[in-house]
């Protein structure tokens, strides 16, 4: 193997258990319509910032940003909604 491809290993095994670190809070969320620990403008920021890593990653062909960023951005996205969605209840 090459530099490179250990390179982009590494970079894909970031990717999985930061993304996967995410799924937890946005279950346990979506289960239980729970939002009071949720920061609505840090999860503003976070998302502005995952969909700004996801275009970077487009941007210079990055494999393992894109990956992390799309599926991290989709659950920052619906956090976000379940946090103005539930906030008041």
């Amino acid at each position: 193997m090459t530099n490179t491809n250990y390179i982009e290993i590494i970079g894909l095994i970031a990717a999985f258990l930061t993304t996967a670190a995410f799924v937890p809070q946005a279950y346990k969320t979506w289960k239980t319509k729970d939002v009071s620990g949720l920061s609505l403008p840090m999860f503003s920021m976070f998302t502005v910032g995952i969909l700004m890593w996801f275009t970077y990653g487009v941007l210079t062909n990055s494999l393992p940003i894109i990956l992390a960023n799309a599926v991290t951005g989709i659950l920052s996205i619906m956090l976000l909604v379940f946090k103005i969605k539930y906030n008041n209840r």
